[in-house]
């Protein structure tokens, strides 16, 4: 559903063995954008990383969504160019463990809450002989990285259910979507099932969410987080998602969960999604747990 920024790409992670004491110098606040001070000369060949603060919060494990605030450089020796930066864009990342670049994952899997790590990531452990377009094969890769937090595999925002013009939601830590034998309605349609006790989503921000998609014509669950394994989040109102997303998620508090009837002109449009196997005249029914916002 979200965007992927340039080097939030995420590959199949590795075994990884990394080096401590980067011969370099990070200044600022945690959660404020970095400043790097680079040596002279090229950066080692082998993954070294630095837990520059320790953060007392959860530890992250595989298959959490990380979220963090970065600064990626390509460390090559000459002009160390900035490439990559969630501060630029104005909102948080979301780094899914297990899933990024074998350094990414070297650098985040068990830390904190609360830390900053730097990570020198080499071709080897980063994107291969294959990086995205503007990167040299050969060049290394530096972040530095907050995080601010973290959610696991299975969490639910609530775990009752509820119902909406005919469809009937049974609650769960994962709830299950039943159908009516009806045409469905034309009209856009949504309701908090479960209102949560967190702050309001707003428009802009990264919201965290769980969520099961279903087709009407057939009752096929199309996409789940649950099964997939991994939460999703994506920036609220940007129009990252699709428009039933964007209407019926902004200004809900954390911790809810909604129920959603979308029509085509709300979903894919005429178009569909083939990659879901989704046509353009299917009417889809989503249940989104609202865990988080940033």
């Amino acid at each position: 559903m979200r965007r992927a920024a340039l080097l939030a790409l995420v590959l199949a992670a590795g075994c990884a063995q990394a080096r401590a004491d980067l011969d370099l110098k990070v200044g600022g606040p945690f959660g404020a954008r970095p400043t790097i001070a680079f040596p002279d000369g090229k950066p080692s060949a082998e993954l070294r990383i630095d837990q520059l603060a320790a953060g007392g919060g959860e530890a992250l494990r595989q298959d959490d969504v990380a979220i963090v605030q970065y600064t990626a450089h390509v460390w090559d020796g000459r002009q160390n160019r900035l490439v990559d930066s969630s501060f630029n864009r104005g909102t948080p990342a979301a780094f899914p463990v297990g899933r990024m670049l074998p350094g990414l994952d070297a650098a985040l899997r068990g830390r904190r809450v609360g830390s900053r790590v730097a990570a020198a990531i080499p071709p080897a452990d980063g994107f291969g002989a294959n990086p995205p377009r503007g990167l040299d094969p050969d060049g290394g890769l530096l972040y530095v990285i907050d995080i601010l937090g973290t959610h696991h595999k299975g969490v639910s925002a609530a775990t009752s259910g509820g119902d909406l013009a005919g469809v009937e939601v049974r609650g769960g830590a994962r709830p299950s979507i039943r159908l009516p034998a009806t045409a469905p309605p034309r009209r856009f349609a949504a309701k908090v099932l479960t209102r949560g006790k967190g702050p309001r989503t707003e428009a802009g921000q990264l919201v965290v969410t769980q969520h099961e998609g279903v087709v009407w014509d057939g009752g096929r669950v199309f996409d789940s987080t649950w099964r997939a394994g991994q939460p999703k989040a994506f920036t609220l109102g940007d129009g990252s998602v699709i428009k039933a997303w964007d209407e019926a998620l902004v200004g809900v508090p954390t911790g809810s969960r909604v129920a959603m009837i979308v029509p085509p002109a709300y979903g894919y449009g005429e178009a569909g999604q083939p990659a879901f196997g989704i046509r353009g005249a299917d009417t889809l029914v989503f249940v989104v747990d609202v865990i988080a916002a940033y």
